[in-house]
C-alpha cells in the first residue's frame, strides 16, 4: 500500500486553512458544504494530503473571507518559503499560539467585542496580569493599573 506523505508547503497552507476556519468558527463539514466538498476532503486538504488546485483555494479564501495570499504568508506577511516550514522550527509566536485551544477561544471571543475602547480594556488587563507575572507578584493578590495599556 502506497501511503501519501505531506508536502511541506501542503502542509503548511492546510494548517493556515484550518486556522482561519477555526477562527471563524467553522466546521469541516460547513466549509466542504461552500466549496462543494465533504469534511473528509477538507481534513485532508488540512492536513496536506491532497493538493488544492487554484480555483478550489480561490473558492477557500472567498469563504473563509480572506486572500489567498494570506494561505502562503510567513512571519511579518512574507511570501511562503521552504526555509522554517519544518514545525519543529522556530513558529511565529502568534500562529503557535493560534494553534492552541486556547488561542482560538480568545480570539474568537475578542473578535466579538465590537466596541474599541472595551477591547483596549482587554488588551490592558491581559498586559497587566503578564506584567504581574513576569515581576513575580501572585494574580490573586495583585493589584495592577489597567487603566492605562502597559509599555505604552
Amino acid at each position: 500500500m502506497n501511503v501519501k506523505t505531506a508536502n511541506a508547503i501542503d502542509s503548511y497552507v492546510g494548517a493556515r486553512i484550518k486556522m482561519r476556519r477555526q477562527l471563524l468558527g467553522m466546521s469541516q463539514e460547513r466549509l466542504g458544504e461552500q466549496i462543494g466538498v465533504t469534511f473528509q476532503q477538507v481534513q485532508k486538504y488540512e492536513k496536506g494530503i491532497n493538493r488544492i488546485g487554484a480555483s478550489r483555494l480561490q473558492r477557500i479564501a472567498e469563504v473563509l473571507q480572506t486572500s489567498p495570499s494570506f494561505f502562503f504568508e510567513q512571519e511579518n506577511s512574507e511570501p511562503l518559503t521552504l526555509r522554517g516550514l519544518d514545525p519543529s522550527a522556530n513558529m511565529d509566536p502568534v500562529t503557535e499560539f493560534l494553534r492552541t485551544k486556547e488561542g482560538m477561544v480568545l480570539n474568537r471571543a475578542f473578535l466579538k467585542i465590537a466596541d474599541s475602547n472595551i477591547r483596549e480594556t482587554v488588551i490592558a488587563l491581559v498586559k497587566a496580569m503578564a506584567q504581574a507575572e513576569g515581576d513575580g507578584l501572585t494574580l490573586g493578590t495583585a493589584k495592577a493599573d489597567i487603566t492605562h495599556p502597559i509599555g505604552e
